[in-house]
């Protein structure tokens, strides 16, 4: 029997999982109740099963029947702390959060793969690392399960990890889709404070107004992107966050706000981290205040190895036909803490488009809206290409 077959008889077991664990999402790197579910989902597999100390994650490692290098494979567990507002049997029970970006999929489609690989053990040379994973919402759980020591679970580092994630929309459902190299950008966060002086707003020059040099800043920010950096290496800074005063008529001593930033190159990171500090600095100077700015480091650049880029497009035209996989011409502004997996381990990243057949995809609410769908359809694929790529790595 084949994986997409198996994975197909799966499909009822494989929608009860996920149903199951979007009732009950569950936001950083302590998840209890997910944790419990998928060890659960594990019960009774050949697999030598470890969890974590600092965070909820499982870690389990199935031996192949032959001696062999290992691969890992990947599927993260969290949710977002978004209210749900969707007419779903299986809605949110936790008030507050809910599996917006999809993560549910994931971790069924990869427990999935562990029930496909076990029934086909024998048949690899090598060893399958499965890494579910915390965290991965600003809280770099793959940092922390790379610290207690998920790459050398299986008593040496992989050879190949592979990862995969589901969109709301963009993509028609069962749609596969990668690139070599950068896939997804860098993310970090520019914070700035101004500092001026408060006064009656009848009386603007009497005082320092911190609203209006901050909104020149923000204008300007984005004028310095586009006059600074190629186009064709993108630099991106959005200012998502501005507050300042409590009243019409008062100009406050203080206004903030921070932007996130991406980029897809280490020049360009350390680039725009540099400028974007002179350009406040410089607004502030000019005005008479003083800026004080902040620059915090997230996830890094994720990079697909090219090759293995190039086997996972092939393994999915195998494994579904041709027509099923296309080659992304430009990578995504979104992150992912796969990115230091990969830094580590040569490997891929593949994104599947989960958008009910119902919707459109062009149209459809996007991951980590409240109101993302997903369609439970592209559960038992998710889970063949899963096993597939780690069990064509191993052959």
């Amino acid at each position: 029997m084949s994986f997409t077959e198996a994975a197909q008889d799966m499909r009822d077991e494989l929608i009860r999982l996920r149903h199951s664990l979007h009732t009950t999402p569950e936001v950083g790197l302590h998840l209890p109740r997910t944790q419990e579910k998928v060890l659960a989902a594990l019960d009774g597999l050949p697999l030598e099963v470890t969890t974590g100390t600092a965070l909820s994650s499982v870690t389990a490692v199935l031996r192949g029947g032959r001696p062999g290098p290992a691969v890992l494979l990947r599927g993260d567990m969290d949710a977002l702390p978004v209210a749900e507002r969707n007419d779903l049997p299986y809605i949110s029970q936790l008030p507050g959060q809910m599996h917006a970006c999809g993560h549910d999929l994931h971790t069924t489609m990869l427990a999935g793969a562990a029930h496909l690989l076990s029934a086909r053990r024998e048949e690899l040379a090598g060893d399958v690392v499965f890494m579910f994973q915390p965290g991965e919402e600003g809280h770099e759980g793959a940092k922390h399960m790379i610290v207690e020591g998920v790459l050398e679970a299986a008593g040496a580092r992989p050879v190949a990890a592979y990862g995969m994630h589901v969109v709301s929309s963009m993509l028609p459902p069962g749609l596969f889709a990668s690139r070599p190299g950068p896939i997804m950008a860098a993310a970090d966060v520019f914070s700035v404070t101004v500092k001026g002086r408060g006064g009656h707003g009848s009386s603007p020059h009497r005082a320092l107004d911190p609203i209006q040099a901050g909104c020149e800043m923000v204008t300007a920010l984005q004028t310095m992107v586009t006059r600074t950096f190629d186009v064709f290496d993108p630099v991106v800074v959005t200012v998502g966050s501005f507050h300042g005063g409590s009243a019409d008529n008062v100009i406050p001593d203080e206004a903030r706000f921070e932007a996130t930033v991406r980029t897809f190159s280490k020049e360009n990171r350390t680039l725009v981290k540099r400028r974007l500090v002179e350009v406040v600095h410089g607004i502030a100077a000019a005005h008479g205040l003083h800026a004080e700015a902040s620059f915090g480091m997230g996830y890094p650049v994720t990079v697909n190895d090219a090759g293995e880029a190039d086997f996972a497009g092939r393994t999915a035209d195998e494994l579904f036909g041709a027509g099923r996989y296309f080659v992304a011409p430009q990578p995504v502004m979104g992150s992912e803490d796969f990115s230091y997996v990969l830094e580590e381990v040569p490997g891929a990243f593949v994104f599947l488009g989960a958008c009910p057949p119902d919707l459109d995809p062009a149209t459809a609410p996007y991951n980590h809206s409240p109101e993302a769908l997903f369609d439970d359809g592209v559960l038992p694929d998710g889970a063949a290409l899963y096993a597939a790529l780690a069990h064509a790595r191993l052959s």
